[in-house]
């Protein structure tokens, strides 16, 4: 029992710290204050034009791709769940219009968020053509940054340098297949690399090349080229966008639906509580101390992480607490069992976690694979529900099966007497086992 009562003792003591650095970093100054949704908490929208007019049949493919390279950049650079959308809207003069929506929870400097995706780079293969008016006229191939794989620095020679700073571009296998084809249909000609429209390397055909890979000699100095290989495999932009609007974004739902979220939230703990210690006596009471350090546990690891809370977010995090209570009372109607066929209270507490275990296992099991799937399929606002949700899923585990257990075993004697057996019973029944 010593070892026990130890152990139950420093998961109290860990209960305190998490509870107080969930407290002590609730302020807006804090490293580790928790960063609300755009929801909750407002932020900056970008509206985009996206050029896709000499786009044919692949325009909701390339509109896709686009969608998810601007993604990406912005969770780069540390704004967690972006609200990303393209949309088809009709332009002042009548004409349909191709729309990339950004919008950033928490940023308030528009410029500075202008900023970031200004530097998602627009990469394009350009075939030249005959010459008009003195300048070669270059047409554009379906070789894009969309088909980039990634992008690598690299030393070589070249124009008369040494050591110059060359980019190396490795395409996807798509785009392998498709580089090879047009190097190998137009042999003598030259293929253009352009940056966001300007020509940085104009390389002549001299023979198909294979394997996916070119190499970009721009006359670049050593910081420009890795500037541009970073940037580049932050994602390169399939077609070019212009920035049409922009400003800042009260919350959808606001400090208003916050707090009424925290209300509700303490009110559900505090009615949960309540029946946890009338219906299960001691055991709820235990239970209900785990699920107070299990409450604290996973605010401080959405802060430490740290995870955007968004309203979504927050009903993933509530339900995980219903998963918590719900391992609690299959473990004590296990118990309650147990001692009805006239078992010890220790031994019925090690019988009633074992028989209660597999119906605990699968049912997290199952719900940690839901939200396994809804990240993996679902957009940026499902993905928060189902992160919060599966962590919750996975720390209950913890609450449930090792927390209360110990505890309980910690504080049980090995010869219950009559005032035991009552205090480990449930509902209003007194066993007559001793």
């Amino acid at each position: 029992m010593l070892k026990y009562r130890i152990f139950a003792f420093w998961i109290l003591v860990a209960g305190a710290l998490l509870s107080w650095f969930v407290f002590a970093t609730n302020t807006a100054d804090s490293k580790y204050t928790t960063k609300l949704g755009l929801d909750l908490a407002g932020g900056t929208q970008l509206v985009y034009r996206a050029d896709t007019a000499n786009l044919a049949g692949q325009k909701d493919e390339v509109l896709a791709a686009l969608r998810e390279v601007v993604e990406r950049r912005v969770n780069l650079f540390g704004v967690a769940e972006p609200l990303v959308q393209v949309e088809r809207s009709s332009a002042v003069a009548g004409e349909a219009e191709d729309r990339l929506l950004v919008e950033l929870p928490g940023v308030t400097d528009v410029d500075a968020a202008v900023a970031a995706l200004g530097q998602t780079p627009l990469l394009e293969f350009k075939l030249g053509g005959e010459a008009v008016d003195g300048k070669v006229a270059f047409m554009p191939t379906p070789l894009t940054g969309r088909y980039l794989k990634n992008a690598e620095l690299q030393f070589g020679a070249g124009n008369g340098r040494r050591n110059e700073p060359v980019v190396v571009l490795h395409f996807t296998d798509e785009g392998a297949a498709l580089f090879e084809k047009i190097t190998s249909e137009h042999v003598g000609k030259t293929l253009a690399i352009f940056l966001d429209g300007q020509p940085i390397s104009t390389p002549v055909i001299r023979e198909a090349i294979a394997g996916g890979t070119a190499v970009v000699s721009g006359n670049f100095t050593p910081a420009e080229a890795r500037d541009l290989v970073k940037n580049l495999n932050f994602g390169a932009l399939p077609v070019a966008i212009t920035l049409t609007g922009s400003g800042t974004v009260g919350p959808t739902l606001g400090a208003a639906a916050l707090k009424a979220g925290e209300f509700a939230g303490m009110l559900g703990f505090l009615l949960i509580t309540l029946f946890m210690v009338l219906w299960y006596r001691l055991p709820g009471l235990v239970a209900s101390i785990s699920l107070a350090i299990y409450v604290a546990m996973n605010i401080a690891l959405i802060k430490f992480i740290p995870i955007t809370l968004t309203a979504s977010g927050i009903a993933g995090f509530i339900l995980s607490i219903g998963m918590a209570v719900d391992a609690n009372v299959l473990i004590f109607e296990r118990v309650k069992e147990e001692l009805r066929k006239g078992v010890g209270t220790r031994e019925a507490l090690r019988l009633g976690f074992k028989r209660a275990w597999p119906a605990i296992r699968d049912g997290h099991f199952t719900m940690l694979i839901s939200s396994i799937i809804l990240f993996w399929l679902g957009t940026s606002v499902v993905q928060g529900f189902a992160l919060v949700f599966g962590l919750g899923i996975i720390t209950s585990l913890l609450s449930a099966i090792t927390l209360t257990r110990v505890m309980l075993l910690a504080i049980l004697p090995e010869k219950p007497n009559r005032v035991w057996r009552f205090l480990v019973g449930s509902g209003l029944r007194l066993t007559n086992h001793d």
